[in-house]
């Protein structure tokens, strides 16, 4: 059998150059790979000590990153909720007519932006139906715990739109990122409504009674007047909601 291999490289006068030329392009690409490798390495080491000697530049890169990310909504769901940019309001033309005179009324009544308010009107809604508590309730603890101010704190240590004792329910605010979400609205909203809740059925399911452990727990002998205020306003709101032209006192 003829064996074209051996005669290829008796007789090719060009397979000299071109293995040549493909064992200098092989060398040369090896070079540069590994010198490029090399200065990757070398640049990934003096920007992590760059890093470590200036600590400021690795928060201003992580937030810078963080942003660009964000804008462009790449793996939005690992990535941390910029809760300043959230804004607890919505347009009342987005709620329901009877949600929207209760958010009007309170918001006249307590001196407050309309839209804040119904954002938690609808809030109070929303919750109602998950706590299986009426929604002006929610709403009647709010107004005479705090008037709709998100940021009041008593000497006690309750704080917030529902008062809210921190210390006692810290651990209901995990879920939130922390006791500072004691003075976000709508957290403050969700678990004040947890402990109303709580407390209710503590108490037999009582409103009157839950009402009163809610406001000083066992220790709690006399109210004050506060569960005849709440349910007084819970009253007025509920008659606003129904059309009724209640008077701002």
């Amino acid at each position: 059998m003829f064996d074209w291999f051996k005669f290829m490289t008796l007789h090719c006068t060009w397979c000299p150059p071109i293995r040549t030329f493909l064992r200098d392009t092989a060398r040369g690409l090896f070079i540069v790979t590994h010198s490029g490798l090399a200065m990757v390495g070398l640049g990934a080491a003096a920007l992590l000590l760059a890093l470590w000697w200036h600590p400021n530049w690795l928060n201003q890169a992580e937030g810078a990153l963080f942003n660009w990310l964000r804008e462009r909504q790449v793996l939005l769901s690992w990535l941390p909720e910029n809760t300043a940019e959230r804004a607890t309001a919505v347009e009342l033309s987005d709620l329901p007519k009877s949600q929207v005179a209760v958010a009007t009324w309170l918001a006249r009544k307590y001196k407050v932006a309309p839209e804040p308010l119904a954002a938690l009107v609808a809030e109070a809604h929303a919750v109602s139906k998950q706590k299986k508590l009426p929604p002006h309730l929610i709403l009647a603890v709010m107004a005479i715990e705090s008037n709709f101010h998100p940021y009041v704190q008593s000497q006690s240590g309750a704080q917030g739109l529902m008062q809210v004792m921190t210390g006692i329910h810290a651990q209901r605010y995990e879920a939130y990122g922390g006791k500072l979400a004691a003075f976000d609205p709508i957290s403050n909203l969700r678990v004040g409504a947890g402990v109303l809740a709580d407390a209710i059925k503590l108490r037999g399911g009582s409103i009157e009674e839950g009402l009163k452990f809610y406001l000083g727990g066992y220790e709690l002998t006399e109210d004050g007047g506060y569960v005849a205020k709440v349910l007084a306003e819970q009253s007025l709101i509920d008659q606003v909601a129904a059309g009724v032209n209640v008077p701002i006192q």
